[in-house]
């Protein structure tokens, strides 16, 4: 029996644009502790103003830039415009690796860009 996606719903907040200088612009969320899945890369769904978006997640803390609280960060793949101030859904499909500490941004970077190339491969599921 197939479970349930997780569904984090909030508004996007303003972060520290690292994802934007990095090539992937985040929409920021921040997460309760009702929220129990597991921190790490998920492929997602994320919903905004009614339209859904194919979309890559990281739940969890930004270990390689010093840590944060725990929060939600949502790269909307063929998504154009700004969020900050929207309400939004995500719902995390299936995860693809746990958040770790990387050495640099660089091997970060490469990563995130393997991460969606692995996503983007995927069958949609919208």
């Amino acid at each position: 029996m197939q479970q349930e996606p997780t569904v984090i719903e909030g508004v996007v907040t303003r972060g520290r644009q690292l994802g934007r200088r990095l090539g992937f612009p985040t929409a920021n969320m921040e997460v309760g502790r009702e929220v129990t899945a597991e921190a790490g890369v998920y492929a997602s769904e994320a919903e905004v103003n009614g339209r859904r978006y194919r979309a890559m997640s990281n739940l969890g803390s930004n270990p390689t830039v010093g840590g944060t609280p725990r929060h939600l960060e949502t790269h909307l793949f063929d998504f154009a415009g700004d969020l900050y101030g929207r309400p939004m859904r995500v719902r995390l499909l299936k995860k693809i690796r746990e958040e770790r500490r990387f050495a640099s941004l660089d091997e970060l970077r490469r990563q995130i860009e393997a991460d969606y190339r692995c996503i983007r491969d995927m069958e949609p599921t919208i």
